[in-house]
């Protein structure tokens, strides 16, 4: 079971019209296995019924200070002694405020004033409010007060303007709440990732390239995220979208990561080869697309740099971790490369098993010997090679 799976969620939903995501966002909160309850500030019942979240959650949702349905009268203190998080969205401008000045007069005000939990917050409201002075202010203050601040986005608004102050989306919460409870076990270091194929061009249109979608990598870079890393993630052609927080580099060729590689290695503690880069490219390229016909055509290829063996190769290298996915013979193969790279860690799968999916399994290879991850999401996969890397990195630097 994930670290977040059975939390106990607060969720505190004010008034504005992003109060609709609330709907979503408690739908993929209970279906993360996670225990919701409800708490509504007056306003926001004006914008979504308590009865909505109330069949979404399972749970009775609460408005009033005065509600005579807490036994004791203490609704405010009893809601957050065992939560493990509150987490306010859409959180107006009005609460903002509330916070930083620890105004309570309400049920969700008062109880956040009173928890024991963590609070985070979700803003949401008009572009014009969110850059005013005073808000800024507020957000400053409750930062400083430990509270975290969970976006905003910037898009298109209810009112039809664009700007920032747009929530963020529940998905996105959702990961972010996810993140929050990960352990921070890579906090203040630096993770460089290589992730995708690369494209090595034949001509104006056509390539060389291999199936890999990314998705490994990118997972990889999101839980370096979630361990407290600064992530760069330096991406061959994807359709996916990157971890919000990571530093991009988009790619094409191998020749063209192999430089990205060079100018970003030297201020990473930690560098995490999953690229599936091309061993060969084209020597001699056609500019332009070139016309079908009957004959043969023949193609010179030349080997491409070995990106991974590069960066192990330098003088004072970070530590490094690679990847290889194989057909057959996983563990032979595995720790070959791994021996032939002079690596500390490599994770293996089977191409017929990863390529393309969502799920895969990892096995990992070290100096201490193999060590097979459950099958499970990628996602799932990356968090344990993140914390077995944690491990290794931290008795490497003792």
């Amino acid at each position: 079971m994930a670290d977040f799976d059975s939390k106990r969620i607060l969720l505190g939903v004010t008034g504005g019209i992003a109060a609709y995501k609330a709907a979503e966002l408690t739908r993929l909160l209970v279906g993360r296995r996670m225990e919701v309850q409800v708490v509504m500030t007056e306003a926001a019942t004006r914008f979504i019924t308590p009865v909505t979240l109330q069949a979404l959650s399972g749970k009775p949702v609460f408005v009033s200070l005065w509600d005579p349905r807490i036994d004791n009268g203490m609704a405010h203190i009893e809601f957050t002694r065992d939560a493990d998080a509150c987490l306010v969205a859409p959180a107006s401008a009005d609460f903002l405020a509330k916070l930083a000045h620890g105004q309570a007069d309400d049920l969700l005000s008062t109880l956040c004033l009173a928890r024991e939990c963590p609070l985070l917050v979700a803003p949401a409201m008009n572009r014009q409010m969110w850059q005013n002075p005073a808000t800024q202010r507020n957000l400053e203050q409750i930062r400083r007060d430990g509270i975290v601040v969970l976006g905003p986005a910037s898009g298109e608004q209810a009112c039809g303007e664009w700007g920032m102050g747009r929530m963020l989306e529940p998905c996105e919460l959702l990961e972010d709440l996810e993140a929050f409870f990960q352990p921070k076990l890579l906090a203040g270091k630096r993770v460089l990732v290589t992730a995708g194929p690369t494209f090595e061009a034949i001509d104006a249109v056509r390539g060389i390239t291999n199936r890999s979608s990314g998705k490994m990598g990118y997972a990889v870079a999101r839980a370096a995220l979630e361990a407290g890393a600064t992530v760069t993630l330096i991406t061959g052609p994807t359709q996916l979208t990157p971890p919000r927080g990571a530093k991009v580099i988009p790619v094409v060729s191998a020749q063209e990561m192999l430089n990205a590689v060079n100018a970003e290695v030297d201020a990473a503690d930690i560098f995490i080869s999953v690229a599936a880069v091309a061993d060969y490219y084209v020597l001699n390229p056609s500019e332009h697309k070139i016309k079908k016909d009957a004959h043969i055509l023949t193609l010179e290829l030349a080997p491409n740099p070995d990106i991974l063996a590069n960066v192990t190769s330098r003088p004072n290298p970070p530590f490094c971790v690679g990847f290889a996915a194989e057909s057959e013979n996983l563990h032979e193969f595995a720790e070959l490369k791994r021996r032939r790279k002079h690596l500390p860690l490599l994770a293996a799968n089977l191409v017929q098993e990863a390529v393309g999916s969502d799920t895969s399994r990892l096995t990992l290879f070290d100096d201490n010997g193999v060590h097979a991850l459950p099958p499970g999401p990628k996602i799932e996969l990356a968090r344990a090679l993140i914390r077995h890397i944690a491990t290794l990195y931290a008795a490497t630097n003792s």
